[in-house]
């Protein structure tokens, strides 16, 4: 497996990716297939994302797979949902693990089955020195519960509120040690957060695309990052240009 960016400049490459992989129902009816049939096509996309993240020689990946709200799904497409993540673990573990790929969960864990558990919390500790990509898998997490978990364990912890800055609220996230996402892509059109990284994409490029998410491939992940490379990230500043013109 290639390690070299295809057609991407490699100095504007982002660090880390996120993506919320949203359209598989949308794409399943469309077919006139159950929901769960959409589901199972967007596992298998994500095998081919993961290798195309590789190849792009990015990071960092996070990838928004069960929200805290999706339990409010109907019973058997949640059942079908956690069904496909421990099938997941259990087919493609080896093979990640082989190409370098660490995983990593952020959110909580206690809502789901004791074998499930296990099975996440083994994966982690199977791929804990690899440092290829570093892969989070989003799984019954939210954005507020997030920052709100921070704040109780800040709490707990005693610190006084004027040692509170955002260098010590990054310490209590999930994604403790992990940059802030450059990129964010959505799939199915959407123009919303949908409470993903609330805290950590402040200020992270969007791309939106209408294609659903069984249907995103390597092309237009690659127009992803050819767009994020064309962007001026200006962190609330004016841009470089900018600021030479006025200064001419």
């Amino acid at each position: 497996m290639s390690k070299t960016p295809q057609n991407v400049s490699i100095g504007k490459l982002p660090l880390h990716v996120a993506m919320i992989m949203d359209g598989n129902g949308r794409w399943a009816l469309s077919r006139g297939l159950p929901r769960i049939a959409g589901h199972k096509a967007g596992t298998e996309n994500l095998r081919r994302v993961i290798r195309a993240t590789v190849e792009f020689g990015i990071k960092y990946l996070t990838i928004y797979a069960f929200s805290t709200e999706n339990w409010g799904r109907p019973p058997e497409e949640v059942k079908g949902l956690m069904y496909i993540l421990e099938d997941v673990i259990d087919r493609e573990l080896k093979e990640l693990h082989d190409e370098g790929v660490q995983l990593r969960h952020i959110g909580r864990l206690e809502r789901l089955a004791p074998t499930l558990q296990k099975k996440v919390l083994d994966a982690i500790e199977v791929t804990k020195t690899n440092d290829r990509l570093i892969l989070n898998i989003a799984f019954n997490y939210g954005g507020r519960d997030e920052i709100v978990q921070a704040i109780q364990r800040i709490i707990k912890d005693g610190v006084s509120p004027d040692n509170i800055t955002d260098e010590l609220v990054n310490q209590y996230l999930y994604t403790k040690g992990v940059p802030d996402p450059d990129l964010i892509i959505r799939t199915s059109g959407e123009l919303r957060v949908s409470n993903f990284l609330i805290w950590q994409a402040a200020y992270s490029e969007w791309y939106v695309t209408p294609t659903y998410w069984p249907d995103f491939d390597k092309e237009e992940y690659r127009r992803a990052l050819e767009t994020f490379a064309g962007r001026d990230r200006r962190y609330g500043k004016v841009s470089s240009n900018e600021y030479e013109a006025s200064s001419a």
